[in-house]
């Protein structure tokens, strides 16, 4: 990694988004001493696969999340309100508050779902993933960096922040790797494990995630690895 990150930030629409796509990198930032923030867009209310009621999973999810970002050493994690699960739409308001969380958190590094849909992984392309996406690149450019966008902003004491990069998940090419150790690829096992309401086969889930990892490095010199689509985003004005 060419760019010093020491503060990186994943905005993701549901809890696990981050743990599945991006855990065991997430690991290493941390592991490497990065201050790493999470934050959960919607509710995560339509997620399961039994009959948990409804008015319980929202809460249920949320720990879940909260004990998936620990396992991966993470303890910086925010929950937004008034987004529902399966109906997240690229909203004016929506923008604003991820533009918010970007500058109280300045990252160089922003993590999150593509934008674009990828064919091959119809899971990757939930809607509620690329509108996360969309809202999260246009909150990192323009807006986190316009002094002019949201003023009320300003008035909360945020002033503008310009991100470096951002990676983005699920996207249809890749173009950048992460190498990791054997203890990341196990740390993420042991996030993904934690989201125990949305996995029926928590061993199966587990050789998934390693055996991914393995695939995903087998261009490289590293035995494990996550890709990603770098986006790099400073070099725009």
């Amino acid at each position: 990694m060419a760019l010093e990150i020491t503060r990186v930030l994943g905005v993701y629409a549901h809890p696990d988004d981050a743990d599945v796509g991006a855990g065991a990198t997430l690991s290493r930032f941390v592991r490497q001493g990065a201050y790493v923030t999470i934050v959960v867009i919607t509710s995560g209310g339509e997620g399961g696969f039994d009959d948990t009621p409804r008015e319980e999973i929202q809460e249920i999810r949320r720990s879940e999340q909260r004990a998936a970002a620990a396992a991966i050493g993470v303890e910086d994690v925010r929950f937004l309100e008034g987004y529902a699960d399966g109906d997240l739409w690229v909203t004016r308001e929506l923008v604003r508050d991820v533009a918010r969380i970007i500058r109280q958190t300045r990252p160089q590094l922003i993590l999150t779902t593509s934008p674009e849909r990828n064919w091959e992984s119809i899971g990757a392309s939930h809607a509620d993933h690329r509108a996360a996406g969309e809202a999260v690149l246009r909150a990192v450019y323009p807006a986190a960096r316009n002094p002019f966008a949201f003023p009320d902003l300003l008035a909360e004491g945020l002033e503008p922040w310009i991100v470096d990069e951002a990676w983005l998940q699920g996207h249809p090419s890749r173009n950048h790797h992460v190498s990791l150790e054997s203890v990341d690829v196990e740390r993420k096992i042991a996030a993904v494990s934690a989201h125990g309401s949305q996995f029926a086969d928590l061993e199966a889930i587990s050789t998934f995630v390693r055996e991914r990892a393995i695939v995903d490095a087998s261009e490289t010199d590293a035995e494990y690895a996550e890709r990603f689509f770098r986006v790099d985003v400073r070099g725009h004005d």
